[in-house]
């Protein structure tokens, strides 16, 4: 018995000691983002909020909060003071409001997806990432989980934000190509926009007819269209993409891979807005700007 209470004393002084030397405070990290912060043996402050506040079921089954719905964070020291890592549960009304808020405080936006298949209602992740001051970071994932703690408040259950249909209409093609610089192809009752990119995998070079493009798909009417499509990015692109797609108020629904191998690595965001077809056009290319003054 000696010998294990001698053990975990000296566990806890590596713990505490690990702490200290970090410079990362677990309280001050915990009181910002308001849940108990705690410290690894590495030095690394996590803090971690479970969704209890949305009931979900896979294929029928209730899924605890447990079992994967639980938003975290975690911190590590540098030399440049902290790097913050971190996965956000978000519901598809939430997606928009937390990505605004991470990038209004300086957080990076890394990946959007979902980890599983006929959950009800869905739920989709939000990676996020950061480099800077410790509470700083914690300000942001405390911006980030309170956003979406106001569209709760606001509406208990996840819901559409934009319920207009879209009618079947003409789009003024011409129009379109002139603010996205491009020409577009009607396909069926879509306006289609294109923009080849081009990387080699295993060294065989490829480009837009296998896949790699920058996509835009117009649909509806001039008055209240809708806009689908996909960036495809070099890594240096992605966040000034996805935060000119945020201010053009078009809804980033997910941002992953294609490929495995590929050089330069390509990162593509998919992307849905509704809105008169002029104004989504604009959006767009303010986006596309931003990705051509990122290369």
């Amino acid at each position: 018995m000696r010998y294990l209470v001698l053990f975990f004393t000296l566990q806890g002084c590596v713990t505490q000691t690990a702490a200290a030397s970090s410079g990362l405070e677990a309280r001050s990290i915990g009181e910002i983002v308001g849940v108990e912060a705690t410290t690894q043996s590495d030095g690394v402050v996590r803090v971690s909020r479970m969704r209890e506040d949305v009931a979900v079921t896979v294929e029928g089954m209730p899924l605890a909060p447990q079992a994967g719905l639980t938003s975290w964070a975690a911190f590590m020291p540098t030399d440049r003071g902290a790097m913050v890592m971190g996965d956000t549960v978000v519901f598809e009304d939430e997606a928009s409001a937390a990505m605004d808020a991470a990038f209004a405080h300086g957080l990076e936006v890394t990946a959007l997806h979902n980890h599983f298949f006929f959950d009800r209602p869905p739920a989709f992740f939000m990676h996020v990432g950061g480099h800077g001051e410790a509470l700083g970071l914690a300000k942001g994932i405390r911006a980030m989980w309170d956003a979406i703690a106001d569209v709760r408040r606001n509406r208990a259950q996840p819901g559409m934000l934009d319920d207009r249909a879209v009618p079947v209409g003409e789009i003024d093609a011409a129009a379109l190509a002139k603010v996205l610089e491009s020409e577009g192809k009607h396909a069926g009752p879509t306006v289609k926009f294109s923009w080849g990119r081009e990387a080699r995998m295993h060294g065989v070079p490829f480009s837009g007819s296998m896949g790699l493009s920058t996509w835009a798909a117009f649909s509806g009417s001039d008055a209240l269209a809708a806009v689908d499509g996909d960036f495809a990015m070099t890594s240096a692109e992605v966040q000034p993409v996805l935060r000119a797609l945020r201010k053009g108020n078009i809804h980033v629904v997910a941002l992953h891979n294609h490929m495995i191998g590929e050089a330069p690595a390509y990162y593509f965001v998919h992307y849905w807005a509704k809105g008169p077809a002029i104004e989504l056009a604009r959006s767009l290319r303010g986006a596309l700007d931003a990705q051509r003054n990122a290369r």
